[in-house]
């Protein structure tokens, strides 16, 4: 129990995706850093203790008050460095974060616009050579088990309905956007209820 509760101390609940980001030494030159659908801040407690100049941002207004009191905890950073908002219309400049992290937040897109034009802001907030972490639903290794609803959502058979992408969606949107895989894209099946899969992408110079 006490190695646990040393782990969860450091790392606290931590995606073990992004903890293989971390081992990977990708975070090693990374000073800025940007949640971007952060909620509660389950990401960011080993970031917060190690130096790391963190911001959050996130609709739920319980979320960010519980992150910023978290933040004072474990860090000298101003709280305003997490503020409610949408992921549309993210409150930073230009090429202001070395990495930024989207953990479960994109698949909750209304629609393809909406996906887009979430993607497009947080590209807009990373800087060239930056990288950009993201965990989200997909339709990968499930297709026969999911049924379509407007606006590319899917009803999936754990019951929740969700915007999903595939292999060939996010190879599309790699190019697009001029970014570099680091890794194989990487996805989880859970038991045939629903499938999240990882996407890491370094931004072109």
């Amino acid at each position: 129990m006490t190695h646990r509760k040393n782990l969860l101390k450091t790392f606290g609940n931590i995606d073990i995706y992004l903890f293989d980001q971390i081992l990977k030494g990708r975070f090693d030159n990374v000073t800025t850093i940007l949640d971007a659908g952060c909620g509660h801040g389950r990401n960011l407690v080993y970031f917060l203790q190690n130096g790391f100049d963190v911001y959050g941002i996130d609709q739920d207004e319980n979320s960010i008050s519980n992150i910023q009191n978290v933040t004072q905890q474990l860090a000298q950073i101003p709280i305003d460095h997490f503020c409610v908002a949408d992921l549309r219309k993210i409150p930073h400049d230009d090429s202001q974060f070395d990495a930024v992290i989207s953990n479960a937040v994109l698949h909750f897109a209304e629609d393809e616009k909406h996906f887009v034009q979430m993607i497009d802001e947080i590209w807009r907030v990373l800087r060239p050579g930056g990288l950009f972490f993201c965990r989200l639903a997909s339709s990968i290794g499930i297709e026969s088990r999911i049924k379509q609803v407007p606006g590319r959502r899917y009803l999936l058979p754990d019951g929740s309905t969700r915007f999903l992408v595939d292999e060939e969606n996010l190879l599309a949107i790699s190019e697009r956007l001029n970014g570099k895989l680091l890794d194989p894209i990487k996805t989880t099946n859970v038991q045939n209820l629903r499938c999240m899969t990882t996407w890491c992408l370094e931004k072109g110079e």
